[in-house]
């Protein structure tokens, strides 16, 4: 799996590319409410004009890619979504389709029961751009021959263009470098085909028809083609005919009567936590519905250093909201009790969640509805993708630990953004620089942070241990370069010596990670004065802690966070 693409001097500046993907609900087309800038009272109920839908349907064929293509795309700034091979028309009709393209995959399509692109991709007459396997399906199911090659393709390739004049080409120098990674060949181009491009590798490295079929041998949404995105460009716009009007101004201003209409004269309860997702879940439900939103921050005893007291100063105090705390720690705690197990943890916590909407729920009449701040790296990671080709990693608390009998509707406009789009939106909506920029917390809490039993000493003692993590990261200028960093409480004892006594002490391990949306990071070159600093303090200020280690494994193969 290709990993994100970050910088390894952490000392400079990183700017972040606002992009995103989505999978699952084509239907909703993203669920956003409208919310302009220094407004505090809800908006009119005439929904500003739509522009005209518009979006390219993304078919994924399980490529450990697809969500990049679709990012890609989104930067474009025109609208895609990425469905399953066997997702009908009818399910995506809505959304106006102005092109297909054809993901990457692991399969062979001279393979039996190998995934193909569905009939009305060609039926329907509009332009596709088949990429590695979505070039050798156009080639099968259009009359042509794929077969095993000679030599396999993986990594960078010179590519020579033999035909200038096609529009896939606009702007493009003669010979380019392109990121290959297959296996396959196209040994017999399909009918009306003409090869537009080679490798020495791959005489058919770019084909396409007068149709506005095109295929790709190479993956042009990979930094490592470096006009990949030109390509893409030319495909959306010049043959697709794209507008580009997916903007975050059109997002907010489409959906918002998308959330009223479904609440109705509903009421709403949200699961505040204070980070970035459930914030902007919850300003965004406010400007739309009003008070018709109680927000229910939970207090597990696994927050962060004074996240509780931040929060609520920001929602009650400063932006009016209707705001319930919730003390809940010793419920929490109890009933994790004796728990080891990082999955059981997580469905504990998020099942006690849930009882503890309910009851606060009961206590403000009837309520319809429960938002959630779930982004798209979350459903991902806990349940297969659209194309069933994505190995479940890990449940988490917002997707997987949610009760069969709850008795509320969810509600989850960020359902299919990434980190960083949601991060627009925040700042699109008004909220505060150190809120939108807040970095990920898992809404399990420390809980997850604590490998084995969790008990409110070992809550404690981590807390103070990641609070000096991230105060001497933000004060060496590095926060909002590094994705997340936090300290994880280990549940290995070490022996140390303080002072003339022995000690028998915990290992506390800290992790940061570079990252553009957390389905792939590296680990961060934090400077070595840094975690000296880190380290030092720690284990001369929070007792109980005597050695600290930096893990430097990426994801792939790691994950981001230890449980």
């Amino acid at each position: 799996m290709e990993t994100a693409k970050n910088p390894q001097n952490l000392s400079q500046n990183q700017s972040r590319r606002v992009s995103t993907s989505n999978d699952l609900e084509v239907s909703t087309y993203l669920e956003i409410a409208e919310h302009k800038t220094g407004q505090k009272s809800v908006m009119t109920k005439e929904p500003a004009a739509e522009p005209e839908r518009e979006a390219i349907v993304i078919i994924d064929f399980g490529s450990q890619y697809s969500m990049l293509i679709a990012r890609r795309v989104r930067e474009l700034q025109v609208y895609c979504e990425l469905v399953s091979h066997d997702t009908p028309w009818e399910k995506i009709a809505s959304l106006n389709p102005k092109g297909f393209i054809l993901s990457g995959g692991p399969s062979s399509v001279y393979e039996k029961d190998a995934p193909l692109a569905p009939s009305y991709v060609f039926e329907k007459h509009l332009p596709v751009l088949g990429i590695c396997y979505g070039m050798q399906s156009i080639t099968k199911q259009l009359g042509g021959v794929v077969a095993p090659g000679n030599h396999k393709e993986y990594g960078h390739s010179v590519m020579h263009l033999s035909r200038m004049d096609s529009p896939l080409f606009n702007g493009l120098p003669e010979t380019l470098t392109v990121w290959m990674s297959h296996g396959d060949k196209i040994e017999q181009m399909p009918k009306g085909f003409t090869s537009l491009a080679y490798t020495e590798n791959s005489p058919v490295a770019v084909m396409g028809n007068d149709q506005g079929i095109f295929g790709l041998q190479f993956h042009p949404e990979v930094v490592h083609t470096p006009e990949g995105k030109t390509i893409l460009n030319n495909f959306v716009y010049s043959i697709c005919g794209c507008r580009g009007n997916w903007t975050i101004g059109n997002f907010i201003e489409e959906n918002v009567s998308r959330i009223r209409e479904r609440v109705g004269d509903g009421k709403v309860i949200c699961a505040l936590s204070g980070g970035v997702d459930s914030s902007v879940v919850a300003v965004l439900i406010h400007r739309a519905i009003g008070n018709q939103l109680t927000c229910i921050f939970v207090d597990h005893g696994l927050m962060r250093k004074e996240e509780v007291e931040r929060s609520m100063v920001t929602f009650k105090e400063n932006l009016g909201m209707n705001i319930r705390l919730s003390s809940s720690a010793e419920r929490f705690l109890k009933r994790l009790k004796g728990v080891i197990d990082p999955e059981t943890k997580r469905k504990i916590i998020g099942e006690e969640f849930i009882r503890v909407f309910e009851e606060e729920a009961r206590t403000i009449g009837k309520v319809d509805f429960l938002a959630q701040g779930t982004l798209y790296p979350d459903v991902i990671e806990s349940a297969s993708s659209g194309s069933k080709a994505a190995a479940k990693i890990k449940t988490h608390h917002n997707v997987g630990g949610l009760p069969a009998d709850m008795q509320m509707q969810l509600l989850e406009p960020l359902r299919s953004l990434f980190k960083d789009e949601v991060r627009k939106v925040g700042s699109e909506l008004g909220l505060p620089d150190d809120m939108v920029w807040r970095q990920p917390f898992p809404g399990p809490g420390l809980a997850i942070r604590i490998i084995g039993e969790v008990t409110k000493e070992k809550a404690d003692l981590l807390r103070e241990a990641d609070y000096i993590v991230m105060h001497e990261i933000k004060a060496a200028g590095l926060y909002r370069q590094v994705w997340q960093s936090f300290a994880v409480l280990t549940d290995v004892r070490s022996v140390g010596v303080m002072g003339d006594f022995r000690t028998y002490g915990h290992l506390l391990a800290i992790r940061a990670v570079t990252s553009d949306d957390a389905m792939t990071a590296d680990w961060a070159r934090l400077p070595y004065d840094l975690m000296a600093r880190i380290s030092n303090r720690i284990v001369n200020e929070v007792p109980g802690i005597n050695r600290v280690v930096y893990d430097i494994t990426s994801k792939p193969p790691s994950t981001i966070e230890w449980e």
